[in-house]
């Protein structure tokens, strides 16, 4: 993951893109000499450096740069990918994702992650701002880790019509802010949002990872399909002949995941038996084993490959089971990251060894409970060999096993901590049901904060539908 930003990225909002959008850009592959591409960590495609022969990407006369994201652009990430096939919150759809996708007119340089906790596939809380649907419909937790904050919960639920303005106007704004408390002010004093309050914690429950590979049913006369290249690295000849086959059986969107692999959904029952010899033709292997893929690895990194393999077929030879967790490698520390139940760091040669051919180091760290969406990391062992790790991760697969399903308690990830509950009176239009709160005035109608529902004018009306004073009832609402 550490060495994805060094590399060209292609953002690709949400990793949803259609076989015309894809055919696109394996057209600028080609044009630079590639044979394969990379997908990122974020859903967004990477291209190398370098082409084949070693020579620079950006020094290809049909290299432009504004096809590539910036250096502080950021990609959407969203569980787009696994609606319809795996679990999901009841009242979302697919239409609402690529609506709110639809509704981000700039370009993100913060990390925006918007997700369903239901599912495994699109880790929750890796962005800056994490939008997480609650089981009020429409309306979503939004957890912020924001960079020099501390991390924490915003104190409403968001509207889903109003998640990209509210993302936008803190991406302007945060920066000159402290807190949550302050954000929530500015926020609800200037834009017009639909917020709600929240009435209970946000409790994301284990449950075993996915098996996100081959031809699966999906429901009476469709299937979809997950493919999965060991090694990332992606024929760009195969990928144009699959975009041919996406058009001609009108299968219009192409999935990505954050596992760097990606997933047709919607394929007729009828193409089924065409799509199975394309992937014969191609000598295509759409049946790894699940050990294979429940690791994340940073992108075109040789070291970080290699390591997974060695353990990978140790774990193999041993006839291990690994199913439900999840594993990474990280070449440099950085738990804010990590988003597996199980992560094997890196440590950095000391200075004194550098000039020697000193054998690296890794420390062993496994998720509160084994959930990574607890935010949670324990040290499990330190500055251990790499031919000790495959008995330290098979102890640490067995305690996995021997305590699953007996810490539930612990499995809710840093809850959200209710704040207290306060009333205030308050006056609402009868027949829109706009509400006057006179510490916030009104902006629409120029009246300032402070003003008190007596004190407006006679001819004061509702800022939305122009009722008149007379029309407002007094109502006490509660706030956190």
């Amino acid at each position: 993951m550490e060495k994805e930003q060094a590399l060209q990225r292609v953002d690709v909002k949400g990793g949803i893109l259609s076989p015309v959008e894809l055919q696109r850009i394996i057209n600028h592959a080609q044009d630079f000499g590639l044979d394969t591409l990379h997908f990122g960590s974020r859903q967004d495609i990477i291209f190398p450096l370098k082409d084949k022969k070693g020579n620079a990407i950006a020094a290809h006369n049909s290299f432009d740069s504004s096809f590539f994201a910036s250096e502080s652009q950021q990609n959407i990430c969203c569980s787009y990918v696994s609606i319809d096939i795996f679990n999901a919150t009841v009242w979302l759809r697919g239409t609402t994702y690529l609506y709110v996708l639809e509704e981000f007119r700039y370009k993100p340089k913060l990390k925006i992650n918007i997700t369903d906790p239901k599912q495994q596939i699109v880790p929750l809380f890796t962005g800056d701002l994490n939008f997480i649907a609650s089981s009020h419909e429409d309306y979503w937790y939004l957890f912020l880790k924001l960079p020099g904050w501390e991390e924490m919960y915003y104190p409403v639920l968001i509207y889903t019509w109003d998640i990209a303005k509210i993302a936008e106007a803190i991406e302007e704004v945060y920066q000159e802010l402290k807190n949550a408390d302050e954000l929530f002010q500015f926020l609800n004093k200037n834009l017009d949002t639909n917020n709600r309050v929240i009435e209970k914690s946000l409790k994301v429950n284990f449950n075993p990872f996915p098996y996100y590979e081959g031809m699966n049913k999906m429901g009476e006369n469709e299937y979809w399909l997950g493919l999965y290249w060991r090694n990332n690295q992606y024929d760009l000849k195969f990928l144009e002949a699959l975009c041919e086959f996406c058009v001609e059986h009108k299968v219009g969107k192409i999935c990505l995941t954050p596992w760097k692999s990606f997933i047709l959904k919607g394929i007729p029952k009828e193409s089924k038996l065409a799509l199975e010899k394309l992937l014969g033709q191609f000598g295509i292997n759409v049946r790894h084993s699940a050990l294979e893929l429940n690791w994340h690895i940073p992108v075109n990194n040789k070291e970080a490959l290699e390591l997974k393999k060695f353990l990978v077929m140790d774990f193999d030879q041993k006839d291990i089971s690994t199913y439900g967790l999840t594993f990474g490698i990280a070449l440099e520390r950085n738990q804010k990251k990590y988003f597996t139940s199980i992560m094997i760091e890196k440590n950095k040669i000391p200075e004194v060894l550098q000039d020697f051919d000193a054998s690296p180091t890794y420390n062993l760290l496994h998720a509160k409970s084994f959930n990574p969406n607890t935010k949670k990391y324990v040290v499990y062992a330190q500055d251990v060999s790499r031919m000790d790790l495959p008995e330290l991760l098979l102890e640490l697969t067995k305690t996995y096993f021997e305590n699953l399903g007996s810490l539930e308690d612990d499995q809710n990830p840093g809850a959200v901590v209710q704040k207290e509950v306060h009333e205030i009176e308050v006056y609402q239009c009868r027949d829109c049901k706009t509400i006057y709160d006179a510490s916030l005035g009104d902006v629409v109608n120029e009246i300032p904060e402070g003003t008190g529902f007596s004190d407006l004018p006679n001819d004061y009306s509702c800022s939305l539908c122009d009722a008149s004073k007379n029309d407002f009832e007094k109502i006490v609402i509660e706030v956190v």
